[in-house]
């Protein structure tokens, strides 16, 4: 059986600099999890003493606490810095550019959509850098949109984790229904990469192997687009997830990991593949 890896995988950028910025900064606490991956989060514990705090009321004054690189609400930072936590910021750049843009879009009088998943920490985080938050709207597809009182001024962004092509059906959307759409792509270009090639695997590939967080938003979504090319892609977050079963008369197996993915994580899968074979 063959095994390829994509062309662009694993972590990016911001991940790399937050898990740098933690490994400088040991005995300190992140608030959440600093990237979406459960075996990094406990090597970053038991390598370097990095505790997590899950609840903001937890969070005790005069603690280091690192920022997640999904950012966090700025009411919670600014109750950070009331109660002398020293912080260290982690957010990802990336994802400080959409809360920058909604801050002064909502200042000059915008309404504020944004796309992607309400639940999700980078999105809470970006949606509260509105001036006024009843004006600030989250859509995850093109067909809530209509259910929307939007003004004619809007200014749209997007989850640093979303396709390039859902976005623009939102863009699209908003064009039809407004006098005036301002448009900041604020898709990070690694996961551009990471997806584009995630597919361009998967169109060959008889089984594709993603690796990641099974909360990562990144990695589900290299896991919807992979299932678009190749019906049978998994998504495991570690090598004690690969089933034997999955490669019965397989011969060209593609394998691909999320943005917070390490390559030791990766290495260990694709090791165990080639045993399977």
């Amino acid at each position: 059986m063959k095994i390829e890896i994509a062309s662009s995988y694993g972590f990016c950028f911001g991940v790399k600099r937050a898990i740098k910025i933690a490994e400088s900064h040991p005995k300190s606490k992140t608030y959440g999890p600093l990237i979406h991956n459960k075996d990094e989060i406990d090597r970053l514990k038991n390598s370097y003493g990095i505790g997590l705090v899950e609840n903001f009321s937890d969070i005790a004054p005069n603690e280091t606490i690192v920022i997640r690189t999904h950012g966090i609400p700025k009411k919670e930072l600014e109750k950070l810095k009331e109660q002398n936590n020293s912080i260290i910021d982690a957010t990802c750049p990336y994802v400080t550019t959409p809360q920058q843009i909604v801050k002064q879009m909502s200042e000059e009088g915008y309404d504020i959509l944004i796309f992607g998943d309400i639940n999700h920490p980078e999105i809470k985080g970006v949606m509260s850098y509105g001036v006024d938050e009843t004006r600030v709207f989250v859509v995850d597809n093109v067909d809530k949109i209509k259910d929307l009182d939007i003004k004619n001024k809007v200014a749209v962004v997007a989850q640093t984790t979303r396709k390039h092509e859902d976005f623009m059906k939102i863009v699209h959307a908003l064009i039809l229904n407004s006098k005036e759409v301002r448009v900041f792509n604020t898709i990070c270009n690694a996961t551009f990469e990471n997806q584009d090639a995630a597919a361009k695997l998967a169109k060959k590939a008889d089984i594709m192997i993603i690796i990641g967080g099974k909360h990562s938003s990144n990695t589900k979504q290299l896991h919807s687009i992979c299932k678009m090319y190749c019906s049978e892609s998994y998504l495991i977050e570690n090598v004690t997830e690969l089933n034997l079963d999955w490669f019965k008369n397989k011969e060209y197996c593609g394998v691909t990991a999320g943005a917070s993915t390490p390559d030791w994580v990766v290495d260990d899968v694709i090791n165990k593949i080639k045993i399977l074979k």
